[in-house]
């Protein structure tokens, strides 16, 4: 299980709140590839709930489709936390974007700011 101060340092290091949202998302490791559900998303990263992890620090590719996108998202990433399941949490990993492109991290952003206006 995680130090509760290890979880506090992750949250301070976030440039900005994610917001709640649930995606298919596809995803490879260098290994194999997957594909579960996002959790929440923001700009700089994602939540992955998945009861199979990859280990801290494992490069991934991504692609996911955004609410009323028409193009996919591809992005990397790293994995920057991993989490067990909690009464309130499913179990799963943080997902800190490496690589995504200016116009995704703009319709990101988009969707972030409508969820966040309508919560």
């Amino acid at each position: 299980m995680q130090d509760p101060a290890e979880i506090q340092t992750f949250v301070e290091r976030r440039q900005t709140q994610r917001a709640p949202v649930t995606v298919r998302i596809e995803y490879g490791s260098v290994d194999a590839m997957f594909s579960e559900f996002t959790r929440n998303i923001n700009e700089g990263g994602l939540f992955i709930a998945t009861e199979q992890p990859l280990a801290l620090e494992e490069q991934v590719q991504l692609q996911f489709q955004l609410p009323g996108g028409d193009e996919p998202v591809k992005a990397s990433g790293r994995v920057v936390r991993v989490q067990e399941a909690t009464a309130d949490e499913p179990s799963g990993m943080g997902i800190e974007f490496e690589e995504l492109d200016s116009a995704a991290r703009g319709r990101i952003n988009e969707l972030v700011l409508q969820l966040r206006t309508r919560g």
